[in-house]
């Protein structure tokens, strides 16, 4: 074997716990609701950045420090955390990472979240809540696509390790984590109905 795979870009997935997460979901779900309706500095916030949807980001992001339930959700995402961090091969044993922000997203039809990255963290990641059918799962672009100036078309087939970008879908009761750095995107919701989602940042510093 002569071709060695360096620096690698890495994507978890999982299933959020075993055993279904129809109730917990639901509490969340009215939450997330709830604080749409409350919450008009997000709605401002959103009006400007976020045309169409809305998001607690620029105004209630740390829902971890005020909600049980996200509490409980912090709780069941450290875990995940914890193996991608292992994969990963952090050494954490001075300081470990802890999540700095929590945030509700909701996507009605049409609406977009276009690509940007997480400054300032160490892991990032998605859990879906509500997804209806045909809903748009998230999209990883190559973080060395603006450096292959010369780099030929890849075939239909290749593998997903060589693709320039890469969608995971959405799945209700699933959580995805990725390093912060690693750009991504949401396309338009194709579906009937708003998706609802809870995005958070983990860190060590």
């Amino acid at each position: 074997m002569r071709v060695r795979r360096l620096f690698p870009t890495s994507l978890y997935a999982a299933p959020l716990q075993r055993g279904g997460t129809t109730g917990f979901n639901a509490r969340l779900l009215r939450e997330c609701l709830q604080l749409r309706r409350d919450d008009r500095a997000g709605a401002a916030w959103s009006k400007d950045r976020y045309v169409g949807g809305y998001t607690s980001y620029g105004s209630v992001n740390r829902m971890q420090h005020f909600s049980p339930t996200f509490a409980d959700l912090e709780r069941k995402l450290d875990r995940h955390v914890r193996v991608l961090a292992r994969q990963l091969d952090f050494d954490l044993d001075a300081r470990p990472l802890e999540m700095t922000d929590c945030w509700v997203n909701i996507m009605p039809p049409r609406v977009s979240h276009p690509g940007h990255l997480h400054p300032l963290s160490t892991i990032s990641g998605t859990y879906y809540v509500r997804v209806p059918r045909g809903s748009p799962g998230l999209k990883f672009e190559d973080p060395r696509l603006e450096r292959m100036m010369a780099a030929p078309p890849l075939r239909d087939n290749a593998r997903a390790d060589n693709r320039r970008w890469f969608v995971q879908d959405a799945v209700v009761g699933h959580v995805v984590l990725f390093e912060s750095w690693l750009r991504h995107e949401v396309a338009a919701n194709a579906s009937g109905s708003e998706r609802v989602s809870i995005s958070f940042n983990y860190n060590w510093f």
